[in-house]
């Protein structure tokens, strides 16, 4: 509806004022509900924040839920200059005997001196940028790469360079330089094992020419040439190992045998070396600390947010409010509404009431029932914990706790001595534990979405509701605000009618 906008220039009254103060009186209602609409912003702000923490805990317990978890191995080695051993879970326990007979090693060649002497150069050294040509080697010379049983060919040109003959055999499955400061070629191939050996031979008479210049010739064992300046070669091998009496073979240092992977180091004489593989009782531990730790900063502030005590007075800002702030207030404004966005609520109450009860319960390991403190792992007190840790666990006689490091570890104790039955009863727990969050995240028609542990959908559907509830309440005031523009208008026009006829009457009277 269009207003007429009237100034009271007929009545002398300041008509947008009298009407803003009726407006603003009628406004509360409606900046009320947009504060409750922006509460539920609040709660569901924190609550994405917490159920990203829960799922955390969540996922764990999946992990841990499962025997094979806990199989955790580990395998120490007589001599560690010898060998490094990671262990699978599916090792078997046992103590091994390693000899090392021979390790993998990479086919390497160091070429010979290139001698300047009598071509273009005279004598100057060649660089990477030096023409085969000027070192008086013929084009068409040809050459032949081998590598893991591959022949290829290089054909020199009157162009290539020596850098140009380095990238050409590193494309060979080689990697080669040429190093100006020794004059020397060097050239590896890409892999260790024997498979990887190469060999560099000619295909033509001038090939034979251009090995001989270069300096890629090996040095025969008889009947070397005193004039030409051999390469050196270290031919390329394969590991190979004994293994309890059996013979392995590795193109690499490395084994991957029944769930041990060996990398040796050197090579042994005599006995060898021993390979001890047992259940990794240290990973066990740590595992289980990290669980127990997990669980009890979550339950901390499940309890700290549940328990903070709600001040009515912090409601959330108007836009007009905020201004008259500065941002300092509003922060710590905000962060007050924050703090108290899940006070009293009914799902965090819900979640948990139904950690701690899983936490508390026993399982059968071993013919009895068993809880958590029979493992030396137990809650402060409730005279001894701090506010909102009072449902947190400690492992007694834990290096890290400080409230209980100087107790005995019995949970180190009997990983130790029977570490099966640790095993048994945390893989239980973690498996009611799973199963019961499991069911306070399913899918919950029009309530809950699945992964959720608040009802996510029923605070959507809220926010929604007060959103159609504010269009209403806005158009009313709306309304509201025309019928008194509209009845402030009526009075103008008839003032100003009035006003008109008195000066008619004025003028037929003769007054004027």
């Amino acid at each position: 509806m269009s207003r007429n906008r009237v100034t009271g220039m007929y009545s002398g009254l300041d008509t947008e004022s009298l009407i803003s103060q009726l407006i603003e009186a009628r406004s509360v209602k409606v900046n009320n509900t947009k504060k409750e609409q922006m509460a539920i912003t609040y709660k569901q702000d924190a609550w994405k924040e917490l159920n990203t923490k829960v799922k955390g805990l969540f996922n764990t317990a999946n992990n841990l839920r499962f025997q094979s978890a806990y199989a955790k191995k580990t395998t120490s080695v007589s001599d560690s200059n010898v060998a490094s051993v990671v262990t699978s879970d599916t090792a078997m326990n046992a103590v091994q005997s390693l000899k090392v007979t021979q390790l993998a090693k990479t086919a390497y060649m160091t070429g010979g001196e290139i001698d300047t002497k009598g071509t273009t150069l005279d004598g100057a050294k060649a660089t990477s940028g030096t023409k085969l040509t000027d070192l008086g080697i013929e084009a068409g010379s040809k050459l032949n790469i081998s590598v893991d049983g591959k022949n290829t060919e290089i054909e020199i040109t009157d162009k290539m360079t020596l850098g140009d003959l380095a990238g050409k055999l590193s494309t060979k499955g080689l990697t080669a330089n040429f190093d100006a400061s020794t004059q020397r070629f060097f050239i590896g191939a890409k892999d260790t094992g024997k498979k990887f050996d190469f060999t560099i031979s000619a295909t033509n008479s001038g090939g034979n020419d251009a090995l001989a210049k270069l300096g890629l010739i090996e040095k025969p064992e008889t009947g070397a040439d005193p004039d030409i300046n051999y390469a050196t070669k270290v031919k390329g091998q394969d590991a190979e190992i004994e293994l309890n009496g059996a013979k392995f073979t590795s193109s690499t240092n490395t084994f991957d045998i029944n769930g041990l992977t060996i990398t040796v180091k050197s090579e042994t004489t005599g006995e060898g070396v021993t390979l001890s593989t047992t259940k990794d009782t240290s990973a066990m531990y740590d595992m289980i600390k990290k669980f127990i730790n997990d669980y009890s900063t979550l339950i901390n502030e499940m309890d700290k947010l549940y328990n903070t005590k709600a001040d009515s007075t912090y409601k959330p800002l108007t836009d007009e409010e905020k201004a008259a702030m500065s941002d300092f207030e509003v922060e710590k404004w905000e962060e007050k509404l924050k703090e108290q966005a899940l006070a009293k609520d009914e799902n965090l109450s819900s979640l948990a009431s139904a950690l701690k009860q899983v936490m508390s319960s026993g399982f059968e390991v071993g013919g009895k029932t068993m809880n958590l403190f029979d493992f030396g792992i137990e809650t402060a007190g409730y005279f001894t914990a701090a506010d909102n840790e009072k449902n947190a666990y400690h492992i007694y006689g834990d290096k890290d706790d400080e409230m209980f490091a100087n107790e005995t570890n019995k949970l180190e104790e009997m990983i130790s001595k029977d570490p099966d039955a640790v095993e048994e009863f945390f893989y239980k727990l973690n498996r009611e534990l799973y199963s019961k969050m499991d069911s306070m995240s399913a899918k919950v028609n029009n309530v809950r979405s699945y992964g959720s542990f608040y009802d996510d959908q029923k605070l959507k559907s809220d926010y929604e509701d007060y959103t159609t509830k504010i269009e209403d309440l806005e158009a009313k005031l709306a309304d509201y605000e025309d019928k008194w523009y509209d009845k402030f208008g009526a009075m103008e026009t008839a003032m100003a009618k009035m006003q008109s006829n008195q000066n008619a009457i004025s003028s037929l009277l003769g007054m004027n």
